[in-house]
C-alpha cells in the first residue's frame, strides 16, 4: 500500500474505520480516561453496543456509497477500539505509530494486518518520551498542526495526550513542512472545559476554510494566527455547547462532501450554504465518548 496523505479534504481512497464488535460496555468510574465518558456513567447514559454498532454501519454505508476502500482494526475482546485516529496516524507517505496511554495501548495490536500492508521503512516508531495522538494533528497541506500540552499541564491532565517532545519529533521527521503547534486547556472533570484533542475544537473543510472552538485555545496568539492564516470570513465558529457536542469533529471525504452528526443544525445549514454536501448521519451515542466522525477514522490514501 502507497500511503499518502497531506490535508484533511482532498478526496479519500482509503481509510481504516473503528469498530465496536466488542467494546468493553460500560466502564467503572476509575477507568474513563476523558470527562464526558465519566459524565455518562455517572448519569446512567453511557453508550450500548447495539446503538454504537449500528451508529459505525451508518458511517461505513457513506463511505462505500464514495466507493471508498475501507479496512478495519482485529477485533480485540473487551476493549474500545472505535477511535482509530488516535493509535496511528498518516503524514505523506509514513505511518506514525502514537505513544498513546496506557489505557489504551492493546489497540495498537489490532492494527498489525493493516501494518503488513506498508512498506516497513514508511512505519515509524516515536520513542518512549515522544508522546502524540492523531486527534491531535491536523494536517494542511504544507502545514502541520498540532496540539499539544506544556509539561506542567501534560503531568497534571489525564486529557493532556501530546508533549512538547512529540511536537519536536514531528518536526525532525518533517521537515519539509511547517509544523505549528498550539497549547489546548484541558479539564479532567469538565467535558465543557476541555479540549481533549485539536481536533475538538479545530479542522479545516473545503479547499481554504475551517470550524473553530476559539476557547479551547490557551493563547490568544494562537486564536489570531489562524484567523489570519485563514481569513475570519473562512471560520465557522462555534460555541461552547456545539464543541461540547462535537460539532469540529466532522470527517471530510472531498472538498465538496462531508460527512456530520445530524443533530448539528447550524452548522450543517452554514455548510450547505457554503456549498458543501453535507452527508447526515447518526453519531450521538459514540459522542458521549469524547469523540465523533474524525475519531473514529485514520486516512490513509487521499488523491
Amino acid at each position: 500500500m502507497e500511503l499518502n496523505v497531506n490535508n484533511e479534504t482532498h478526496q479519500l481512497k482509503a481509510v481504516l474505520l473503528g469498530i465496536a464488535d466488542s467494546f468493553g460496555g460500560t466502564p467503572e468510574l476509575g477507568d474513563c480516561y476523558d470527562p464526558k465518558s465519566k459524565e455518562h456513567v455517572l448519569n446512567g447514559t453511557f453508550p450500548q453496543i447495539n446503538d454504537i454498532t449500528d451508529e459505525l454501519k451508518e458511517f461505513q454505508a457513506v463511505l462505500e456509497k464514495y466507493s471508498i476502500q475501507i479496512y478495519r482494526p482485529s477485533n480485540i475482546a473487551s476493549l474500545n477500539q472505535i477511535f482509530s485516529r488516535d493509535i496511528a496516524f498518516v503524514i505523506s507517505n509514513k505511518i506514525i505509530l502514537s505513544n498513546i496511554i496506557k489505557d489504551r495501548e492493546k489497540e495498537i495490536l489490532a492494527i498489525d494486518p493493516l501494518l503488513n500492508l506498508i512498506k516497513k521503512e514508511n512505519i515509524i516508531s516515536l520513542d518512549k518520551d515522544s508522546r502524540i495522538e492523531g486527534g491531535d494533528v491536523i494536517l494542511f497541506n504544507k502545514f502541520i498542526f498540532i496540539g499539544y500540552s506544556e509539561e506542567e499541564d501534560f503531568i497534571k491532565y489525564k486529557v493532556a495526550r501530546t508533549n512538547k517532545s512529540g511536537v519536536e519529533r514531528i518536526k525532525s521527521l518533517f521537515p519539509e513542512k511547517e509544523v505549528k503547534s498550539f497549547e489546548l486547556l484541558k479539564s479532567d472533570d469538565n467535558a465543557k472545559e476541555n479540549a481533549l484533542h485539536l481536533d475538538c475544537c479545530f479542522q479545516p473543510i473545503g479547499k481554504n476554510q475551517a470550524i473553530i472552538y476559539e476557547g479551547g485555545f490557551k493563547n490568544k496568539k494562537d486564536i489570531k494566527y489562524l484567523n489570519q492564516l485563514f481569513g475570519s470570513g473562512n471560520l465557522i465558529k462555534i460555541n461552547s455547547q456545539e464543541m461540547y457536542d462535537m460539532n469540529s469533529n466532522i470527517f471530510s471525504i472531498s472538498e465538496n462532501v462531508i460527512i456530520s452528526e445530524r443533530s448539528f443544525l447550524r452548522l450543517n445549514k452554514i455548510l450547505r450554504e457554503r456549498g458543501f454536501t453535507v452527508e447526515e448521519i447518526s453519531y450521538s451515542e459514540i459522542s458521549k465518548m469524547e469523540g465523533l466522525l474524525r475519531c473514529s477514522t485514520m486516512p490513509l490514501i487521499r488523491k
